[in-house]
């Protein structure tokens, strides 16, 4: 394991020292178009640590960043790393409301965010206790704020702080996909480990790559993708702070080439059905192309394979254990299972008395690496819960086949039997999205009348499709994967609650059934 005791004299500085300062870290999409090099980087970064300090904010105190993927997110997430402060970047797409229960739980001190995102938060601004200071991303700073060039303004660069690998490096809320989301810490060796091993081992980033990732910085996978991983070499990081669709993925990929490209299972979908119709793709040379967030049905897989001419290697991650452990590799791709442990994590399978299941069963899966968050904050129970000595609770079901791959079957809570039988919402999802009208499906368990429970599906159709299309759909499931797991129910939807991560809340469905 690299020295890794500060991680942003890893991520950043080592750069300068190895002849990669001119090296552009991160190129803006959108907007101006901004770039910034890796010494320019490290400067900025600098800059952080003695601005910090003249606004009265101490080493181990929290900062929350409310940034879009913009420049700046960046600078201040390192920034704070070299000061010792705890920043906290924000999932940008949420409510007031959540908001106010974040900055209250972590008691920041502090609070960077970007203009379009201040009139969301303003209206809690005023009665936290603990935010010390606003800094907004803007030309100008409403009352009580300052605008981030303020911030900067006459700031020299200062030494980086000694750390150890082990202290607290940053946080990250889970996404909530199961109730109120909870406060992740991480440490600083963690970023290096998931850069030499998932990085380095599976996606094999190269000093020559552009890495474009449609998840934001916000959350762990896509910190890995857009931060850790193409700083860990010195590539480059294209930043876009839109919202992520074929058009304007497709508008990127043409204009900026990447050659890494780093997606959700809903825009893959998305994708593939954009250029079904045969329109020209756009014209760039991806090396390779990643999913996680949510198991990648099998049927997108093999047809972004044949539209794109690479494959999807599709992994299983957690904002607990910071990126993916279980993945898909290049030239060993199977479409429809997670794949193998990435080097450096082990995996098992318990079942509900915690006992060892073997290949063909179903468990929870259970993962240990050096990733792991340190836990929970202000959580305890919950950390007992998740975090058992060296192994995490994933809260996914598994299935371990015969040559050792594993198979997704669902969250812990999102599994119910059937006729006895436990079923997957996962596998009748895929072989619903295999149907050739339906763009995207989620299952439930619902209720028959007399109380048993029996699935229940959600779909959103194809684009130009109705509810004809569907004429079929349920003696299709019957043949592909059995009688007794087709859905009992079909409703047809616009759209299915997600995570901002991509995850599909079946909470939400199960709910409002």
């Amino acid at each position: 394991m690299s020295d890794c005791k500060n991680a942003a004299n890893y991520f950043v500085d080592r750069h300068l020292d190895e002849g990669r300062g001119t090296k552009t870290a991160f190129q803006e999409a959108d907007g101006s178009q901004r770039s910034l090099t890796y010494a320019d980087l490290a400067r900025q970064t600098s800059c952080v640590v003695t601005a910090l300090e003249r606004a009265g904010i101490h080493r181990e105190e929290r900062v929350a960043l409310l940034v879009l993927d913009q420049i700046e997110l960046p600078i201040l997430f390192w920034g704070a790393l070299k000061a010792g402060v705890v920043p906290i970047p924000l999932n940008t797409l949420l409510s007031d409301s959540v908001y106010d229960v974040i900055l209250r739980d972590s008691r920041a001190t502090a609070l960077f965010v970007s203009e379009a995102l201040y009139p969301v938060v303003a209206p809690i601004l005023e009665e936290n206790p603990f935010l010390r200071r606003v800094v907004v991303i803007a030309d100008e700073a409403p009352t009580g704020a300052q605008t981030y060039a303020d911030f900067l303004a006459g700031a020299q660069p200062a030494p980086t702080v000694e750390t150890s690998e082990d202290e607290i490096a940053f946080w990250l809320y889970s996404s909530g996909s199961t109730g109120q989301p909870k406060g992740v810490k991480h440490v600083h060796g963690s970023l290096c480990a998931t850069a030499q091993t998932y990085g380095a081992q599976v996606l094999g980033v190269q000093a020559g790559d552009v890495v474009y990732s449609v998840a934001k910085l916000f959350f762990a996978y896509g910190l890995g993708n857009g931060m850790t991983f193409p700083m860990s070499v010195g590539a480059t990081t294209i930043l876009f702070s839109g919202r992520p669709t074929p058009e304007t993925v497709g508008d990127i990929l043409n204009r900026l080439k990447p050659s890494v490209f780093c997606g959700v299972p809903t825009l893959y979908a998305a994708m593939v059905h954009h250029w079904e119709d045969g329109k020209p793709l756009p014209e760039v040379q991806l090396r390779a192309c990643i999913s996680a967030g949510e198991a990648l049905p099998e049927e997108i897989g093999k047809k972004w394979k044949a539209q794109w001419g690479v494959d999807i290697l599709d992994g299983v991650g957690s904002t607990e254990m910071l990126h993916i452990f279980l993945s898909n590799r290049a030239g060993d791709v199977v479409y429809g299972t997670s794949g193998t442990p990435v080097p450096g994590y082990d995996v098992r399978l318990v079942d509900e008395d915690d006992q060892e299941v073997g290949s063909g069963g179903v468990g929870e899966l259970l993962v240990r690496g050096p990733s792991a968050a340190d836990g929970y904050w202000n959580n305890r129970g919950k950390s007992r819960a998740t975090f058992e000595g060296h192994w995490t609770r994933t809260g996914d079901k598994y299935e371990r086949t015969a040559d050792g791959r594993f198979v997704y079957c669902g969250r812990t809570d999102d599994m119910f039997k059937v006729s006895g039988i436990w079923v997957s919402p996962f596998e009748i999802e895929q072989a619903l999205v295999a149907y050739p009208g339906v763009l995207e499906a989620a299952v439930v368990a619902w209720h028959d009348e007399e109380g048993l429970e029996k699935p229940k599906a959600y779909v959103v159709l194809k684009e130009g499709q109705d509810a004809s299309a569907l004429e079929d759909l349920k003696e299709f499931v019957k043949q592909k994967i059995g009688k007794w797991k087709y859905p009992r129910w079909v409703e047809i939807v616009q759209d299915l609650p997600k995570t901002a991560t991509g995850k599909i809340q079946r909470f939400k469905l199960r709910e409002g059934a």
